[in-house]
């Protein structure tokens, strides 16, 4: 894989996300499909997958709808504004389908009826705790040749906890999140996944038990894939401040974690970097850690994040960051990314993280006033 190179000026292909929340419909107060596609386009995105966890919930073609013409209207509107300025900008914005209905987990979503219109299923933002549901759900997904995503969470092993149950928590007062509410149900969706033959992708994962766990699925030939996001990679819970832009889910681990995740990268274990760009309102993330609502934003500095601190720092080469970030989430999510053009990127460029110039509605990023290297050109 050759990156294009001239002076400080690179062409990169265009990044593939595959996890974001653009809210519409039904939170359009928080994030809507326009100014997600002008953040995703602003971070050098082309193609992004948004999550199901909206009103309605995707779980039949009719409830997709709405969010169909919502996607269509946006993606014209891109196309637009690049014209009239003599530009090629242009953003493709797949939807997941939810795995089921209303992501209650109870009963299976319409899977037939909705995998022309979907790039994937999942239920984000809810684990699915029946194992004989996500059994089904796997059988279903494996005969339609789509991935099932999991936000893998035990519900049972959460006892209140909203940060990680680590060294902050135990100094401050807060009730932690178990890493074991992560890698529990992953455990037992390998084993089903290595049943069923399903293609599995799991989410946002953080712990290192995660990181094992799937490394040694892939070693005995389960047909999984994961992804992580840039704040596990570049942040751990001994960074945490009483502010509600570090509050994500799964929350920000320890440094043993952090580590784990890193070399998950370098050996492959690893195979994308998603962003789980989150919005929420101004309101809703001031609140503290504990009643802040979960998640950040991530789309429009997430590069520069991994350029500075995972390139520059020689964690990772550029090349390799490259594959996390656009090659191997199309290969694996079926992307086409053919007669699409390179952005070119100015790496010697510097700026000051300021979410209040973010082009999304959400502004809550625990990176604000970060020094970063790598700016955009075109």
């Amino acid at each position: 894989m050759a990156v294009q190179r001239q002076k400080n000026i690179v062409s990169l292909p265009g990044f593939v996300d595959v996890h974001v929340h653009f809210r519409e419909p039904g939170f359009s107060y928080k994030e809507t499909m326009l100014t997600g596609a002008k953040a995703a386009l602003k971070g050098g995105y082309r193609a992004v997958c948004t999550m199901p966890n909206l009103d309605p919930v995707p779980d039949s073609p009719e409830k997709l709808l709405p969010q169909l013409k919502l996607i269509a209207e946006a993606e014209a509107a891109v196309s637009r504004k690049a014209q009239a300025s003599g530009k090629k900008a242009q953003i493709r914005i797949l939807p997941y389908g939810s795995l089921t209905v209303d992501e209650k987990g109870e009963k299976l979503s319409a899977m037939e009826a909705l995998s022309p219109y979907v790039i994937a299923f999942s239920d984000d933002g809810k684990g699915v705790q029946s194992r004989e549901i996500m059994r089904s759900a796997m059988y279903r997904a494996k005969a339609l040749g789509k991935i099932i995503a999991a936000h893998c969470e035990d519900n049972s092993l959460l006892r209140g906890g909203y940060i990680h149950d680590g060294t902050y928590a135990k100094a401050h007062g807060h009730k932690g999140i178990s890493s074991e509410s992560e890698w529990r149900p992953i455990e037992r969706d390998l084993e089903l996944a290595a049943e069923t033959g399903a293609a599995y992708h799991v989410c946002h994962i953080s712990t290192k038990e995660s990181v094992e766990l799937i490394r040694q699925a892939k070693k005995s030939g389960v047909n999984v894939s994961c992804e992580t996001a840039p704040h596990y990679l570049l942040l751990t819970d001994e960074d945490l401040e009483e502010d509600g832009r570090f509050k994500m889910n799964p929350p920000l681990r320890s440094p043993d974690d952090r580590d784990a995740l890193i070399e998950g990268i370098k050996d492959g274990t690893i195979d994308m970097i998603a962003t789980d760009h989150a919005p929420h309102s101004a309101e809703e993330k001031s609140r503290g850690l504990k009643d802040s609502l979960f998640g950040i934003v991530g789309l429009e500095i997430a590069f520069p994040l991994l350029y500075t601190y995972l390139v520059l720092e020689n964690v990772i080469p550029l090349e390799k960051l490259t594959e996390l970030m656009s090659y191997a989430p199309a290969k694996r999510f079926g992307i086409t990314q053919d007669g699409e053009k390179n952005n070119l990127w100015d790496l010697d460029a510097g700026f000051t993280v300021d979410s209040r110039r973010f082009s999304s509605m959400g502004k809550a990023t625990p990176f604000d006033g970060r020094k970063l290297k790598g700016k955009l050109i075109s």
